[in-house]
């Protein structure tokens, strides 16, 4: 397969931090398409609970057992990484009805910027619907990290902690 039939997708996302819900999102999407480029998307005006280069270290670790997944970072506009990674597909994992409604807004924006860019909707798996980053922020102080475990990865638990034994 020559690299211009490769089926190639971006999934978007600020990842701060992965869930198991971004993770199933990627873990799903890894079987429909030959490569997936995960693009952590990096707002410098925006509070973070990690620096970009720890969440790109935190997803690369999530995702090294999907082989052909791979992890990137970019500042401006999701398109215009999709077009720079070679891809014509954006993927965008969804919760809820909510969520299905400020996407909308978002398709129809970046089909005017770039009209030749596809947005594929895939829904989160039920079990992990309610999960957010926005969650995991506002909870990872009062739970332990057995319940932190059920909305993340064992390796951000551990992140996390850090974290917010540093700070």
């Amino acid at each position: 397969m020559t690299n211009s039939d490769s089926r190639v997708a971006v999934y978007t996302g600020s990842f701060d931090p992965i869930t198991l819900g971004h993770l199933n999102v990627i873990e799903r999407s890894s079987r429909l398409v030959d490569r997936l480029i995960v693009g952590i998307g990096i707002n410098v005006e925006k509070q973070s609970l990690f620096t970009p280069e720890e969440r790109l270290a935190l997803v690369r670790s999530c995702t090294a057992h999907l082989p052909n997944v791979e992890v990137g970072s970019f500042s401006g506009l999701a398109v215009s990484f999709c077009r720079q990674s070679g891809s014509r597909v954006l993927l965008r994992g969804v919760r809820s009805l909510g969520d299905i409604e400020s996407e909308f807004t978002m398709i129809m924006a970046n089909r005017k910027l770039d009209p030749g860019i596809e947005t594929v909707l895939l829904m989160a798996d039920g079990q992990y619907s309610h999960i957010s980053s926005s969650l995991i922020k506002q909870i990872a102080a009062l739970a332990g990290d057995e319940e932190l475990g059920r909305f993340v990865p064992a390796e951000v638990v551990s992140a996390i902690r850090k974290k917010m034994t540093a700070g």
